[in-house]
C-alpha cells in the first residue's frame, strides 16, 4: 500500500475521530477546552497531512504539549479572573435556578410509613397511615430518572418487605420517586422510613422573580453579584456565576482591606526572591574560589560534601530543617540554650520565621550557584592569572580585576532565572510554615511569611471561602510579573551575545 493511498485512508478516520472527542468534550460543558482541542487537532491534521509543512512535522508534538499545557491553562486563569467563580457561585445560572425551584416543604402532619416490596423484576411501595394503606403500581428504581407514580388503595397480597440494608442500597432511587394520591396530593421521600406532602419552597413568576411560599419574600435575579437577591439584601444559596469584568482587579488595588495585605505579601514575595539569589551567590561564589584554589588539598572531597545538600530532595531537607527549628525539641534550640540560654521562637516570631526562610533557602540553594561559579572560573584562561601573579597582583586584586568581570555578565541571565523561580517558590513557604504567622490586622487571611503565591493559594483553596475568580486575578498579576523578570532575562542574554560578536 503506498503512503499517498494510506493517508487518503487515515486522514477522514482522523477527522471523525477528532470531531467525535470534540462532541464528547462539548457535551460535557467544557466550550473553551474543545475551542482549545479543536484548535489543536485542526493543526495537527493540517500538519501531517500537507506536504509544504516541512520541520514543522517534527516540531509539532511540542508546539501541541505548549498550546495544552501552557497557553490553555493560562487563558483559563485569566479567564476565571473576571468571573465571580467561587464556593458560593459554582453553578451556572440554569443549574442555580433549577435548584431551587427543587427544594421543598414538608406538610407537617403528612407522614407516612413506607414498605418495599418486590413484585416480578420491579418494585411496589406500600405506604400506611391513619387514614388507610396506599400502594404505588409495580416500577423498577432508576435514581437517574425522576419517576411520577399514582397511589391507589391497597387491597392486594405482596410479597415480604425487604430488609432495611436493602431499602438503604435503594435510598437514590427512591429520593426521586413522586407520589400522586387520588385528592392530587404529592408525596416524596422525608425519610430513611417515611414518605411526606411536600410543596416547593419557591415559585417562579414569569418575570423571573422566585416568592418564597413561606415568608412572601421575593428574590430579583442579580446579574452582577450572582445571586437571587430580595429587596433587603438578602441572598439565596447557591448563587451562580456571572462576569464581573475588571472588579477583582479594581478590588487588590483600591480597596484597603485587599491593598495592604497584598502589598505587604508582594514587598515580602521581592525580598524573600532577592536576599534569597543575593545570599547564595555570595556564598557559592566564595565557595568556588577557595575551591579552585590549587594548593588547596582533597578539593574533590570537598566539592563532594558540598554539593551532598543538593542532591538531597529538597522537600526532604525542609522538613527535617522545620524539625531542626522546633522552639522545645528541635537540636538548634538546644544548642543555642545551651550557649546563651535562649529559646527564639522561630515559627511565632514573624522577623526569626524569615530569618528562617531564608537560611533554610540558603542551605538548598548555594551548591548550585557553587557549581556553576566553578564551571565558569575554569572557563577563564589561566594565562591571566600567571600575567597577573607576575605583576604582584595578591588573591583580592585577581578576584576584583579578572574573576568577577569575566563571570558577571554569562551569570546575570541565570541569576534572573534564579529570581523567578524563588518569585514563585511555593513549597519551601508551603512546608516550612505555611505562610504563618498570621499578619492581625487583616480582614483577609494572609500570613507575614507569605509569598504571593502562597497568599494566592490560601484565598483560593483554604481560609478565605475559596475564592477562584480572585484567586485567578492575582496568578494572572503574578503571571505579568514573572514575564516581565523573563523579559529583562531575554534582553540582558541579548546584550551578552552581542557583547561577544
Amino acid at each position: 500500500m503506498s503512503a499517498a493511498l494510506l493517508q487518503r485512508l487515515l486522514l477522514p478516520a482522523a477527522v471523525l475521530g477528532l470531531l467525535y472527542a470534540l462532541m464528547g468534550v462539548y457535551a460535557s460543558g467544557q466550550t473553551l477546552l474543545a475551542a482549545m482541542l479543536l484548535a489543536v487537532g485542526a493543526l495537527a491534521i493540517w500538519t501531517y497531512s500537507s506536504p509544504r509543512t516541512g520541520a514543522l512535522r517534527y516540531l509539532f508534538p511540542g508546539v501541541a504539549a505548549a498550546l495544552v499545557f501552557v497557553v490553555f491553562p493560562m487563558l483559563y486563569t485569566f479567564g476565571l479572573g473576571f468571573s465571580n467563580y467561587s464556593a458560593r457561585n459554582l453553578l451556572d445560572f440554569e443549574r442555580a435556578r433549577a435548584y431551587l425551584l427543587e427544594e421543598r416543604i414538608r406538610e407537617q402532619g403528612s407522614e407516612r410509613e413506607f414498605s418495599l416490596h418486590r413484585e416480578g423484576d420491579g418494585l411496589r411501595l406500600l405506604l400506611t397511615g391513619a387514614a388507610g394503606e396506599l400502594l404505588t403500581p409495580r416500577f423498577r428504581p432508576d435514581a437517574e430518572h425522576p419517576q411520577d407514580l399514582t397511589l391507589v388503595a391497597a387491597g392486594e397480597t405482596l410479597a415480604a418487605p425487604l430488609a432495611m440494608a436493602e431499602r438503604v442500597a435503594l435510598l437514590p432511587a427512591l429520593r426521586v420517586l413522586r407520589l400522586r394520591d387520588a385528592a392530587g396530593q404529592v408525596y416524596t421521600l422525608s425519610s430513611l422510613r417515611e414518605f411526606a406532602q411536600s410543596r416547593p419552597l419557591y415559585v417562579e413568576a414569569a418575570d423571573g422573580v422566585l416568592t418564597d411560599q413561606l415568608s412572601g419574600t421575593r428574590y430579583q435575579p442579580d446579574a452582577g453579584e450572582g445571586f437571587y437577591t430580595s429587596a433587603s439584601g438578602e441572598q439565596l444559596q447557591p448563587g451562580y456565576r456571572v462576569n464581573v469584568g475588571w472588579r477583582h482587579y479594581a478590588r487588590v488595588f483600591t480597596e484597603p482591606r485587599f491593598r495592604a495585605p497584598f502589598l505587604s505579601v508582594f514587598v515580602w514575595t521581592v525580598v524573600f526572591a532577592g536576599m534569597t539569589v543575593l545570599l547564595t551567590t555570595a556564598l557559592g561564589l566564595l565557595l568556588a574560589v577557595l575551591l579552585n584554589w590549587e594548593s588547596l588539598e582533597a578539593r574533590a572531597a570537598y566539592r563532594l560534601v558540598l554539593f551532598l545538600p543538593y542532591a538531597v530532595p529538597g522537600f526532604i531537607s525542609t522538613l527535617v530543617f522545620k524539625g531542626l527549628f522546633n522552639q522545645n525539641l528541635g537540636e538548634i534550640n538546644l544548642i543555642l540554650h545551651g550557649l546563651f540560654g535562649v529559646r527564639p521562637a522561630w515559627f511565632s516570631d514573624p522577623l526569626l520565621a524569615k530569618c528562617m526562610l531564608l537560611i533554610v533557602n540558603l542551605w538548598l540553594g548555594f551548591p548550585y550557584m557553587m557549581v556553576l561559579c566553578t564551571g565558569m572560573i575554569k572557563a577563564i584562561p589561566a594565562d591571566l592569572y600567571e600575567a597577573s601573579a607576575v605583576a604582584g597582583a595578591g588573591p583580592w586584586a585577581n578576584f576584583k580585576l579578572i574573576t568577577m568581570p569575566l563571570i558577571l555578565k554569562p551569570l546575570t541571565p541565570l541569576l534572573i532565572s534564579a529570581f523567578a523561580f524563588n518569585f514563585n517558590n511555593f513549597v519551601l513557604i508551603s512546608l516550612l510554615t505555611g505562610g504563618r504567622p498570621d499578619q492581625l490586622d487583616t480582614s483577609l487571611p494572609a500570613g507575614t511569611t507569605d509569598i504571593l503565591v502562597s497568599y494566592t493559594w490560601r484565598i483560593a483553596f483554604q481560609d478565605s471561602g475559596q475564592q477562584f475568580g480572585l484567586a485567578s486575578a492575582i496568578s494572572t498579576l503574578i503571571f505579568l510579573i514573572v514575564a516581565a523578570i523573563t523579559l529583562v532575562q531575554m534582553r540582558m542574554t541579548r546584550l551578552d551575545q552581542d557583547h561577544k560578536r
